[in-house]
């Protein structure tokens, strides 16, 4: 049967993307601020900033390959979506109110975080759901798109009102969310063409933790190869991001508010560039688009230090947000189609753990740099990430071809 792709659709399901990606810019911008407000050392900032992503990275991937077989009246994604945008979206808006101690903004923090991890999982498998393998390069593009767009807004505007007050940036981002859920509730197919519920436990992975174990076999090798691959130049994009404005604050000496603003400049470029990337992987590949990106990243953080002038170090983020989106908007298209059509939802918990994965100690790593190094260290360990990244990805990509090229050989 054909089913006819509709890039109107996939505009609607990024509002999903467009509300998490605003709520996400404006928590890592601002959180280790706030944490500052306790915390002196940059190290345990980064750990606490880390440690609350540890729930996501081990409940998303469950999340996910449990919404692949979830079967209900409102389909296998969207009572995840249901429970969890809603409530994460008024804890959000609640997390200002939460700073008269330390154990108070730790707890309504984990707790906020738990309800993102509800639906996250679900909510980036809808792009697959609705999307031939063959679009889902550009399809990711649209859908990076609107994220970019969402963090412009959340640095360029939104994040100003921080020096205003702490509060607005939050209050928005909640708002933007339930928005987002009210979209998504009414555009959403029930029965998606692209997506299947995994009804035959023979021929599927039936958990994540049975996913995690085939990837130790010699035939998943590239698999595990390519998803390491993401996790290393993860560490690099996350910590730089975890921490500019700490770097920005309290070395150069600006305000948050206008450390929010020159990192806007990354995201600027990342929505300039995010449709570009997308139909340059359709026509390039999905992973040879991503080495250009992978080379061009480290390049842009290794100068970044050796300048205090906010003109040049916009200039820097921008030829950055340009590589991101390169490496970004093809990422999580090739992970997906490593699971086929039955395991979208497996796969991209898979992408969560492995990506978010890094989270958890990139902060912290990058952090630990700064107070035992240097503050610049905190570009350079970066950039070395992001370099180590591409070697393993090469390295994925060549195994999966000769395990395909084996394949093939077997069928003839």
């Amino acid at each position: 049967m054909n089913h006819r792709f509709s890039y109107g659709k996939i505009l609607g399901l990024g509002s999903g993307f467009f509300a998490i990606s605003i709520v996400w810019m404006i928590y890592n911008t601002f959180m280790p601020l706030i944490l500052g407000d306790y915390i002196e050392s940059k190290t345990m900032r980064g750990a606490i900033m880390g440690l609350d992503n540890l729930l996501a990275v081990f409940l998303i991937p469950f999340i996910g390959a449990w919404s692949d077989r979830m079967n209900s009246k409102l389909g296998q994604r969207l009572p995840f979506i249901v429970v969890g945008m809603p409530l994460a979206a008024i804890l959000f808006m609640l997390l200002p109110f939460s700073r008269e101690a330390l154990w108070t903004l730790l707890a309504l923090d984990i707790v906020f975080l738990l309800s993102m991890t509800i639906f996250r999982a679900p909510v980036i498998s809808l792009m697959p759901d609705h999307t031939p393998p063959e679009k889902r390069s550009s399809a990711n593009g649209i859908i990076n798109l609107m994220g970019g767009i969402a963090a412009l807004l959340a640095l360029f505007v939104i994040g100003k009102l921080y020096d205003t007050n702490n509060a607005l940036p939050f209050w928005i981002a909640g708002g933007a969310m339930l928005l987002g859920f009210l979209c998504l509730y009414f555009i959403i197919d029930r029965r998606p063409p692209y997506a299947a519920a995994t009804a035959d436990e023979t021929e599927r992975l039936e958990s994540f933790t049975k996913g995690l174990s085939q990837l130790r076999k010699p035939e998943y090798r590239g698999h595990l190869l390519v998803l390491t691959a993401i996790f290393l130049y993860f560490i690099g994009y996350a910590g730089v991001e975890a921490q500019f404005s700490t770097y920005a604050v309290e070395h150069l000496g600006t305000t948050p508010g206008e450390a929010s603003f020159t990192l806007g400049f990354f995201s600027l470029s990342f929505v300039l560039f995010a449709l570009p990337a997308g139909f340059i992987g359709d026509k390039l590949g999905k992973a040879r688009t991503m080495r250009i990106g992978l080379v061009l990243m480290p390049l842009s953080f290794v100068l970044i230090p050796f300048f205090t002038s906010l003109v040049v170090i916009k200039g820097l983020l921008f030829v950055g947000g340009v590589a991101w989106a390169l490496i970004n908007v093809q990422a999580y298209p090739l992970v997906a189609d490593l699971g086929g059509k039955s395991k979208i939802g497996l796969f991209t918990g898979m992408y969560y753990f492995f990506s978010m994965g890094s989270a958890i100690i990139a902060p912290a790593f990058l952090g630990a740099m700064m107070d035992f190094v240097s503050y610049p260290a905190l570009y350079f360990a970066g950039a070395i990430c992001v370099i180590i990244g591409l070697l393993v990805l090469n390295k994925g990509v060549a195994e999966l071809e000769r395990i395909n090229l084996k394949n093939k050989g077997l069928s003839a």
